[in-house]
């Protein structure tokens, strides 16, 4: 019995027909887009989802990225005034200690949260300046196939330290390249594909 039945199979694959479901009342109209039919007679092509192969737009990628910068450099200065302030507490009663370590967190807090939150903008600002330009059309030939980060790290710097002069833009810029340099060779390392945390340069 088994040898006949499996004689009787046969595999179409994919050049089989679509059965009519007309008889049992269901429409294809309402799952054609699963199976790849149009959706009505009128329609030409299959109904699909839209997706956006570019990702992000630039408004939501800045938006992140300088939110959780901000937090993340306000967290940081934080718990450096902090340590801060109980260094520098005038005595020990705990109403002197408590407002100089609030003193310190907040000052540091908000100077290191608001500096690390203006690069950010900076950043994201040249990474999507350099996909517009397709910048790694031109770098590909060179080896160099997301030139973006990099490049972004160092403008960010250049422009973040402009009025201090040339030599400390250029020590900015370099420090920014060296970062992302960084982050890549720790990435590579582990085994970690380069810039998907969809955070920076991270």
């Amino acid at each position: 019995m088994s040898s006949s039945s499996s004689s009787e199979f046969t595999d179409e694959g994919a050049s089989s027909p679509i059965p009519s479901f007309s008889s049992s009342g269901i429409s294809l109209s309402t799952i054609s887009p699963a199976l790849g039919v149009p959706s009505s007679p009128t329609a030409s092509t299959p109904d699909y989802l839209d997706y956006d192969t570019k990702g992000r737009g630039i408004m939501t990628t800045m938006f992140a990225n300088t939110g959780l910068s901000y937090m993340l450099g306000t967290l940081g200065g934080g718990i450096y005034g902090l340590n801060e302030g109980l260094k520098h507490t005038p005595n020990h009663r705990f109403r002197v200690k408590l407002n100089s370590i609030l003193n310190h967190c907040s000052r540091h807090g908000s100077r290191v949260g608001n500096t690390v939150g203006v690069m950010s903008i900076f950043y994201s600002l040249y990474q999507e300046l350099a996909d517009k330009c397709e910048i790694d059309s031109y770098t590909a030939p060179l080896g160099i196939e997301e030139p973006g980060p990099a490049l972004a790290a160092i403008f960010t710097g250049v422009t973040f330290k402009a009025q201090a002069g040339p030599r400390v833009a250029a020590l900015a810029g370099s420090i920014g390249l060296a970062s992302v340099g960084v982050t890549y060779g720790v990435y590579s390392a582990m085994g970690i594909p380069h810039h998907t945390n969809g955070f920076l340069f991270f």
